[in-house]
């Protein structure tokens, strides 16, 4: 098992509201040389649509080369995959180790994976997170929760997911979206043990961090 295998990373990206938490996060990852997998449900790419006015393609593989040209990274940093990719390699614990994210994760995909539905590559990838007790990032974002949500995320906390909602703070005292943004991404990196520059750790400021 190599170590360029070890370290490729899952963004499972769902139709939640948030898709600017997705796409700063993989823009981190591909920029500090993390090789990112991504999975896009057709309910996300009317979000991209609507939230940030981009049209991302229906094709996996055009998927590939248009975020590689987004992020202008080298194509071989992301790879896309379809929902109903059942071939690809988080479809299996035989396939890709290596952490899941599930970012924005929709209330309706985080009961699929509660009950271990897999009915898609997402749902799937999840689960073999889970069976394998590798790292599960989910990122909710909703709001208020239901006592159904509420619950999901209490089962699949004990399964061994982490639940981090899109809730970002106020300390820093931020003042343009990007900040609000960044605050959450600079969590999830964390939760990934990925060194980071978006948030300082508490107690510190940023010139501490450089």
């Amino acid at each position: 098992m190599t170590d360029a295998v070890q370290e490729r990373i899952c963004v499972a990206i769902t139709g939640a509201s948030g898709s600017l938490y997705a796409l700063r996060l993989i823009e981190v990852l591909v920029k500090v040389g993390k090789p990112v997998d991504v999975i896009i449900s057709k309910a996300a790419q009317l979000v991209f649509a609507t939230e940030v006015n981009l049209a991302i393609p229906a094709k996996p593989q055009a998927q590939s080369e248009f975020l590689a040209q987004h992020f202008a990274v080298d194509r071989n940093l992301i790879r896309a995959f379809g929902r109903e990719d059942w071939m690809a390699p988080w479809a299996s614990g035989s396939g890709q180790p290596g952490p899941v994210v599930v970012c924005p994760c929709s209330t309706g995909t985080l009961s699929a994976i509660a009950t271990g539905a897999s009915n898609n590559l997402i749902e799937r990838a999840a689960d073999v997170a889970l069976k394998e007790r590798r790292q599960l990032i989910l990122v909710p974002r909703e709001t208020p929760y239901s006592e159904i949500h509420l619950q999901n995320m209490l089962n699949l906390t004990r399964m061994g997911a982490v639940i981090l909602p899109a809730s970002p703070g106020f300390y820093h005292q931020p003042e343009t979206i990007e900040q609000l943004i960044d605050f959450v991404v600079a969590r999830i990196l964390n939760q990934l043990n990925i060194s980071q520059q978006l948030m300082p750790a508490w107690g510190k400021d940023k010139n501490d961090q450089e």
